[in-house]
């Protein structure tokens, strides 16, 4: 496929283009800046200094202090030594509180240290998809060792109630964590603000190279490192910096730094358009997620009588995801839509359309007409 019959890319949350500023910092330390940063000389130094430029820049986007900050592989690999990490430091005991609508980055370390004999308690959500709090002040007691929830959910874009979450799990004396992986470069975060004690970053969510990423720990938490090795990243993340990726994130960060109002208001006023366009023309449509409190970027909608895969099967057009999960031919219903309270049936017809920085109003139109038509195609057949 060329440029001109490429789909219109509106999976924004599954990953995002790398911005071309990105690539041009990163280009110099992929071919002259070759120098491993822990060696004393001249070409160490230049790549320890690029590296710290950019935990300046990380640092910078959350409201957190340079040292704070350490480099990772990605979200994944942050989700992990935050949660196996503050676990393993803590010692026996102590539970772990987070949520049914957690991204597999979190749930999974938390499904092993449940199978390890670790009390792991899972927040329900409201028909709006936010962690019902009335659940947290019951089970966030005395003996919990962490809370985890997501700051923002990938498939609705809700956001998540983290200052109160925050409040509660530091009055029960326990370390709370957040994935912001959605939430960077969309809206604006603070680590202060949110009350947090670490916070995850992943770079291709934030226009930034795969395979890097970041966790931000407050000064004082003890996290024990998953990996061992050297000393890199304060000995809590082993191995040779990937110095173009982490330049690479640097710069992603500091250009959501500096556009972020101006970004995030141009993907809600598109976002609406595509709702309103889908919506007057599809009786019956329905959002999943909170009117209000989600990302400016995410539109994530039920389309009745039909599967999501089939629309957008049937909409070449358009690049976007259902968030349903399929194993060996059988599609099931999303479980963080069916978690709002959706019958399984209706989730079923559940799209996501996630917006990034450089989606046009020509995109806008062309994918909303696509849509339309796929679903009146596919409920015609039926």
């Amino acid at each position: 496929m060329t440029d001109d019959t490429l789909p219109i890319y509106l999976d924004h949350n599954a990953t995002t283009p790398i911005l071309p500023e990105v690539v041009e910092a990163m280009l110099p330390f992929l071919r002259e800046h070759f120098g491993n940063p822990s060696s004393g000389h001249i070409f160490g130094r230049r790549a320890h200094d690029a590296i710290e430029h950019a935990r300046c820049h990380v640092a910078g986007l959350i409201g957190a202090a340079v040292e704070e900050i350490v480099f990772t592989s990605g979200g994944t690999e942050a989700n992990n030594l935050a949660i196996r990490g503050v676990m393993e430091a803590a010692g026996q005991g102590g539970r772990v509180v987070t949520s049914v609508i957690e991204h597999p980055a979190t749930d999974q370390p938390c499904a092993r240290l449940e199978r390890q004999g670790t009390h792991v308690v899972r927040l329900g959500v409201d028909v709006h998809g936010r962690v019902r709090l009335d659940e947290a002040e019951r089970a966030i007691a005395l003996d919990t060792a962490l809370v985890t929830v997501m700051h923002a959910n990938n498939e609705t874009g809700v956001l998540q109630p983290i200052e109160p979450l925050a409040h509660l799990g530091h009055a029960a004396h326990a370390v709370v964590h957040t994935d912001a992986a959605q939430s960077l470069g969309k809206v604006p975060v603070n680590v202060d603000e949110l009350g947090v004690d670490l916070l995850s970053v992943a770079g291709h969510k934030l226009y930034a190279p795969k395979g890097v990423g970041a966790l931000y720990i407050r000064r004082g938490t003890r996290v024990a490192p998953f990996t061992l090795g050297a000393g890199h990243e304060r000995g809590l993340r082993p191995g040779t910096e990937n110095v173009a990726s982490v330049v690479g994130l640097g710069v992603a960060c500091a250009a959501a730094v500096r556009d972020l109002d101006e970004a995030a208001a141009r993907m809600q006023r598109l976002r609406e358009e595509l709702w309103e366009r889908l919506v007057a023309a599809i009786p019956g449509l329905r959002l999943n997620g909170h009117p209000e409190l989600r990302l400016p970027n995410t539109l994530n909608v039920r389309f009745p009588r039909v599967a999501g895969d089939a629309v957008l099967g049937g909409a070449p057009e358009v690049a976007a995801s259902t968030g349903s999960a399929c194993h060996a031919g059988h599609t099931t219903a999303s479980a963080v839509i069916t978690a709002m309270g959706v019958p399984a049936e209706e989730a079923m017809g559940s799209v996501r359309l996630t917006l990034g920085r450089h989606t046009s109003e020509d995109d806008i139109e062309r994918a909303g007409a696509a849509l339309v038509r796929s679903w009146r195609a596919v409920t015609a057949e039926r």
